[in-house]
């Protein structure tokens, strides 16, 4: 976006990683940054875990808390320290202090925070100190927490001495739950206030209803337990009552519905100490036609007290002594009952129902609230000067951090020149004798991979592990040089985090790409060794399993009977000495025929030729990895983790070299080249040699190849001599 007033910025840019980066490099460069085209920006966001970088500044970068740092919360922040520093000085450097005097004072936001400095600095008893740093803001929840009140309008219990408020706050957090306080304790609000006396005001009106209105109280005080025992009761009461109207209906069903011999036979295996619940299922009396309710015999024991407890809070009130209870008093009693249970379905500020009528009148009646209301206020008056010190924390943090950032989102600086590690680099991972900087953590091997594929970049993941700890973590690590011969799954190695603290890693997924272009040199001859190697291999096995299976056949067979040794078969041998005769005679023959042509060629042609065979065979599989080796491209690795990068920021060959470091011998070291252990030379590979040598001499003798190449040697040596003549 292009500035529109005044004169537009110039910016300077370098190339690096394949792609033009801006060059954050003064503070007009900084306080610009919003004209900047996003088009040129390295990232356009970034996750806020994963990093290593202050998880502190991340929080207070991500305003809008969605767990990513994005374009317009790096430019507010610019914008805002821009505003309010006189000098950059110190935020271009990354410092973790900033002098007072470097805050604009000529700005009410900046004498502000001046102000909230000096009161920061004069509760950590530095009064005369004209700096603020890192190790000052980052023990402000400490001050807090050791504070009554800190402007959030939360009081917790410590905030008075009152016994009488601390009990009365215990109880409001109980019926209507808390807020942390910003020192990290439970505490009321406003809102927890105004709800408490809600609900109590609610809960009082609710039970005043029964004043002198004995239908919702028929037993007064008891009315409660008596409606308790009648609800446990009520469903088996009327089945009950529903059994034997069944009975009077129909004089068979008599039977049915009482408990029949088979269920009392189960039960007599069990320990009917304790009612169970086979007999809480049985009827509460024998069931007969047109029956009352027995009270006093013949009721089903596990129902018995419960029974009790009826007669005496509802039964014996209602209708005196009985020792039956007919259906019609039941209905009564049900009736009676209606009035009661609607005032309890309608019941309001059930939140502060544990405390009781008898407290909640107290408390409506009493001073907690208004005393409480006031050292919320008294609270709350500190809001500003509390958020005015939270200004200057992020100010100090950003002071330390925002420039660091801008050069590893805004510009890919730090990875690029390596002057220090960028943010994403996890730490070093030591394996295979190579030491791999580009290591990045990831949350999930599985999720991280498919999209990190098209990085075209050979990529470990590794899952590190602390000693003694079930501390565990997962990294990507790139290999830009070496080979990846002895790279496989298992493969053990040490990983250092950029604490420098020490992880064993051991590699659990790879990515094959191609490291380096002598990998790709070698790649072919390797294949066609391993090919050779594993044709050897299963031809070896493959005789072993034949002469173990003619060895097991003729012992069986010799066992069973003794067999006439069979007749040396002389065609059968002499077919077969013939056959390998003739591959002898045509690998021969090809071999001569590539060897003579090789030797028909001028002697100055003869290393091109060798050469031009090497070429052909490395030629295609060294430009396939020297195309895609150009293709490496940091932003997949990244975007697979969160990020969203917004340019082509390549892994070319030079920049890959410095990120694998090969092992080398120190500059200066000596090196003794005698090994007691290496193998012992043995004399036949110099008679092989020998052998060659002379086939191949004799060979050229026989074809004249040497007499001819003697004849082209001689020829200039006599050409020189006749010109000499000429030239008297």
């Amino acid at each position: 976006m292009e500035n529109t007033i005044g004169e537009q910025h110039r910016w300077r840019f370098c190339r690096l990683g394949g792609f033009d980066q801006v060059r954050l490099e003064t503070a007009e460069d900084i306080r610009h940054l919003g004209e900047l085209d996003q088009k040129l920006w390295a990232a356009l966001s970034c996750p806020v875990s994963g990093l290593e970088f202050d998880s502190r500044t991340l929080a207070m970068l991500d305003s809008d808390q969605d767990g990513r740092v994005r374009v317009q919360e790096i430019l507010a922040a610019t914008k805002w320290i821009s505003s309010v520093l006189v000098t950059m000085d110190t935020f271009m450097a990354g410092a973790d202090h900033i002098p007072l005097q470097a805050i604009d004072g000529s700005r009410a936001e900046g004498q502000q925070l001046i102000a909230s400095a000096r009161q920061l600095l004069s509760y950590l008893g530095k009064a005369e100190a004209q700096t603020v740093s890192i190790e000052d803001v980052s023990c402000t929840d400490t001050l807090l927490h050791a504070s009554k009140f800190n402007g959030d309008g939360i009081i917790a219990i410590h905030v008075t001495e009152d016994e009488h408020l601390q009990k009365f706050i215990t109880e409001i957090m109980a019926c209507v739950g808390s807020e942390q306080d910003r020192s990290g304790l439970p505490g009321i609000s406003q809102g927890q206030l105004d709800s408490f006396f809600a609900s109590a005001q609610q809960y009082a009106e609710w039970c005043e209803q029964t004043n002198g209105d004995a239908a919702i109280l028929p037993f007064g005080d008891q009315t409660g337990d008596a409606f308790a025992i009648f609800s446990r009761l009520r469903n088996k009461v009327d089945d009950y009552f529903m059994r034997c109207g069944l009975a009077a209906f129909d004089v068979k069903a008599e039977a049915p519905l009482n408990p029949s011999l088979t269920n009392y036979e189960a039960l007599a295996s069990q320990d009917l100490a304790v009612a169970t619940v086979e007999v809480e299922r049985f009827p509460l009396a024998h069931i007969e036609a047109g029956r009352p309710l027995p009270l006093r015999e013949g009721i089903n024991p596990a129902w018995g007290p419960t029974l009790e407890s009826l007669i005496a809070l509802v039964v014996t009130p209602l209708f005196g002594e009985n020792t039956h209870l007919e259906a019609a008093q039941w209905q009564q009693i049900k009736r009676i009952f209606i009035p009661y249970e609607a005032w309890q379905n309608n019941k309001a500020g059930a939140e502060v129902e544990s405390l009781g009528f008898e407290r909640i009148e107290v408390i409506l009646q009493g001073q907690g609230k208004a005393l409480l209301e006031g050292l919320i206020r008294q609270d709350l008056q500190l809001a500003e000067e509390v958020a005015a010190i939270d200004k200057v924390v992020r100010l100090v943090y950003f002071n330390r951090d925002l420039y660091r950032l801008l050069n590893n989102f805004v510009a890919f600086r730090d990875f690029y020149v390596q002057d220090r590690k960028a943010v994403f680099q996890a730490g070093t991972l030591y394996i295979d004798g190579r030491a791999c900087e580009l290591c990045i953590k990831v949350a999930s091997v599985d999720s991280h991979s498919p999209l990190a594929n098209l990085s075209r970049t050979y990529l470990t993941y590794c899952e590190c592990r602390r000693r003694d700890s079930d501390q565990r973590m997962f990294i990507a690590a790139a290999f830009t040089g070496g080979d990846s011969d002895n790279l496989m799954l298992g493969r053990n190695g040490v990983f250092y985090d950029s604490q420098g603290i020490d992880w064993d890693a051991t590699v659990v997924k790879i990515i094959d790409h191609p490291i380096s272009v002598s990998q790709a040199f070698l790649a072919p001859y390797k294949r066609v060794g391993r090919m050779i190697n594993e044709q050897i291999q299963k031809f070896a096995e493959a005789k072993a399993k034949a002469v173990d299976s003619k060895a097991g056949a003729g012992i069986k067979a010799a066992a069973a009977k003794p067999a006439a040794p069979l007749p040396f078969d002389v065609a059968k041998f002499a077919g077969i000495f013939a056959a390998f005769g003739l591959a002898l005679g045509a690998i021969g023959t090809a071999l001569a025929t590539i060897f003579g042509v090789f030797l028909a060629l001028p002697m100055w042609q003869m290393p091109l030729a060798f050469g031009g065979i090497i070429l052909a065979i490395s030629a295609p599989s060294m430009l396939i990895a020297f195309l895609k080796l150009r293709q490496r491209n940091l932003g997949p690795i990244l975007d697979a983790n969160g990020w969203a990068v917004n340019t082509k920021a390549r892994i070319n060959i030079p920049f890959g070299s410095t990120l694998t470091k090969m092992a080398m011998l120190p500059k200066g070291s000596e090196r003794t080249l005698v090994d007691p252990f290496a193998e012992k030379k043995t004399p036949w590979k110099r008679w092989v040699f020998l052998l060659v040598l002379l086939m191949a001499i004799g060979f050229a003798w026989n074809k004249g190849y040497i007499a001819e190449w003697s004849k082209q040697l001689k020829a200039p040596v006599s050409e020189q001599k006749a010109a000499a003549p000429a030239m008297k």
